[in-house]
């Protein structure tokens, strides 16, 4: 399944399970009414000259109960949907969750940013937020709307029981999550099921309260009690019905995304027994993958396991552990390894829990997919966004492997990753240089400063493609920001390219995957679009491509016409260099093309600069930098 038909199957599932919710409300609208209408008629009936059959058709009484059970709905889902907006922190936060601090000395802790990192890098998406959740069990899940506020969240018993491999197995499976838009419809899923949940509180809380007044006894002076009891009972039995349902529609949505996401683990890192053995280690786990989180139930369709004990059958939110070793590993015996104890000590075997594989291991096991590897020139482009390989992780660990160590300490430092950036996008040209230095004066804090001079060396030894991940790696950390020090460091950002006197397409991609990754998007309506409507912003795009790696016009304008020729428009080129804000604008029209259409311009971008035959460093550079601008991540050997 490629990257944009398992986010249209997300989409789908998403438009199924609204109507499955439309269906279960008014299924529990009817029940609600119904049980309202049967307590009426045996509350009422023992009232002298009370007709009960009148009292329990009554339609006001009937229609205000349909309208509260809607309003408890609706204000349920409204109210966690609001909740959720900020993102998978909200999630893992929840769930008692702990921010791993980037410079963290904890070696389990460590290995897993650093597995995660290489993911990420691999894949061409942003870096996600670690969590670690201090429970013993093992599990992990991704939470979020979008790759920019995307979280992953272990637990402590994960990151001590796992080997290396295992842990890469179970990242991969929630990358797997990421990429397929499962997560943005896990993140629906809870909130639309909220409300339905919300009724049996609700019920809950009536009951309780008309029975400390004496309900019965006062109705012999008025029914309004009698109502509340009424419609206490009647939300109970819903609340519960509720539950069941949405037990029902998550174990409907979330079972066969499981298996997906299982596969594409497999195909990510093309080592089954990684994920394999991990699936066993759970199973064989003293503490499974049960969480204690008061809030566990709600988001147990998340989970790498099912998180919660005694769901089976149709209310299941995972398949069996067996059935899913067994699809990995046909041949599977049904033997399970021996239990380890969640107490960080090293565990026995060939491979320890926190020993990285070589890169020859890697490089050996991507050798054997070569043939799978080329990304088939530009026109091959369209394949491989979202379609993670091997050979994309050995280049994502040899390209980390290949930065000065400073760098990297400096990326997960809160004043140095600011020097970091800040030295990585000012521009190459020493009088630019020397006016952003003394705008940095004025608008950076001294500290930072300070780091960008400890850093200068390193920064001058940056090779292009360093720069990419580079600021991938900043992003976690710069999200972490208070206001005030990212409206400074925003301000500083702002700054060097006003005082770049030609601000390249590579800078201004950087700049932009900054900000965009930091802040998201701007809030567009969302409407499909089609080439012919964005023909000037493709040409702009287009253009500002093929000048970035061309030096001579006329080898520019052979580059764009080249690109053109793979769409069904015919833009301009354009010989005034666009600025940072034209090319902002541009992308954000071309993000409404259709599916189809945005990988008909990837592969006119790749065109474009591979027009002399080979793609450098730097053009790669900037084509997976505005691909992921566009929506669509690009694996690191995809530009092979």
């Amino acid at each position: 399944m490629d990257f944009f038909e398992a986010q249209d199957q997300a989409r789908r599932l998403t438009a199924r399970l609204i109507l499955l919710l439309i269906v279960a409300v008014v299924g529990l609208v009817a029940v609600a009414v119904l049980v309202v209408a049967v307590a009426m008629a045996l509350l009422d009936g023992g009232q002298a000259g009370a007709d009960p059959l009148d009292r329990a058709l009554d339609p006001v009484l009937l229609g205000s109960v349909a309208i509260g059970v809607l309003a408890v709905v609706g204000l349920g889902s409204l109210t966690r949907h609001i909740q959720l907006k900020a993102g998978g922190a909200t999630v893992a936060e929840a769930l008692g969750g702990r921010l791993i601090n980037a410079g963290t000395r904890d070696g389990d802790e460590q290995r897993l940013l650093n597995v995660v990192e290489e993911m990420a890098i691999a894949s061409g998406m942003p870096v996600p937020l670690v969590y670690v959740l201090e429970e013993p069990a093992i599990n992990a899940f991704a939470a979020g709307h979008s790759p920019r506020d995307a979280v992953i969240g272990v637990t402590r018993g994960a990151i001590q029981v796992l080997d290396r491999d295992e842990l890469q197995g179970v990242v991969a499976h929630e990358f797997s999550h990421i990429l397929h838009g499962d997560m943005r419809l896990n993140m629906r899923l809870v909130a639309l099921l909220s409300g339905i949940l919300l009724i049996g509180l609700v019920g809950r809380m009536l009951l309780r309260g008309t029975a400390g007044r004496g309900a019965v006894r006062s109705s012999r002076r008025g029914n309004g009690q009698i109502v509340m009891l009424g419609a206490g009972l009647a939300l109970m039995i819903v609340g519960s019905v509720g539950s069941l349902c949405g037990n029902l529609i998550k174990a409907a949505v979330s079972r066969q995304r499981e298996f997906l996401a299982d596969a594409s683990a497999v195909q990510y890192t093309r080592h089954p027994d990684g994920l394999a053995r991990a699936l066993k280690r759970l199973a064989a786990h003293t503490h499974g993958s049960e969480l204690g989180a008061v809030q566990a139930a709600e988001f147990s369709h998340l989970y790498f396991g099912r998180g919660l004990p005694g769901l089976s059958g149709l209310t299941a939110t995972h398949p069996p552990l067996t059935t899913r070793i067994e699809r990995l590993q046909p041949g599977w015996d049904g033997s399970l390894p021996e239990p380890r104890p969640v107490n960080g000590q090293p565990a026995t075997g060939a491979q320890q829990p926190g020993a990285a594989p070589g890169a020859a291991g890697l490089a050996g096991a991507a050798s054997a997919h070569t043939g799978s590897a080329r990304s088939g020139g530009p026109a091959g482009l369209a394949q491989r966004v979202g379609q993670l390989r091997p050979e994309d992780l050995v280049r994502a660990r040899q390209a980390l492997a290949g930065i000065d160590a400073r760098l990297l300490d400096a990326a997960h430092d809160p004043y140095a990753a600011r020097a970091l950036v800040y030295g990585i996008l000012m521009g190459v040209d020493p009088t630019s240089r020397q006016r952003q230095r003394q705008a940095l004066v004025t608008q950076a804090l001294p500290e930072v400063l300070g780091e960008l001079d400890r850093l200068a060396e390193p920064l001058e030894e940056i090779t292009p493609g360093q720069r990419l991940p580079l600021i991938e790696l900043t992003l976690p950390i710069l999200q972490s920001l208070s206001t005030a020090q990212y409206a400074r460091f925003r301000a500083c950002l702002v700054c060097l390219m006003e005082e770049e006197a030609q601000p390249g397409a590579l800078q201004w991609s950087l700049h932009r995957l900054l900000t965009v990754g930091i802040e998201g998007a701007r809030h567009r309506r969302y409407r499909k679009r089609h080439l012919y409507q964005v023909d000037a912003a493709a040409g702009r795009l287009l253009s500002s491509l093929a000048k970035a790696g061309e030096v001579e016009e006329q080898e520019a304008r052979d580059a764009f016409r080249a690109a053109v020729a793979e769409l069904p428009i015919t833009p301009d080129f354009v010989a005034v260099p666009a600025s940072p804000d034209e090319l902002d604008r541009a992308v954000e029209h071309l993000q409404q093309l259709t599916d189809e259409e945005r990988l008909q311009l990837l592969t006119a971008m790749g065109r474009c600069v591979s027009h002399d035959g080979r793609i450098s460093a730097r053009e790669a550079e900037l084509l997976r930098a505005v691909a992921w601008s566009l929506g669509c991540p690009l694996p690191a050997t995809a530009t092979d």
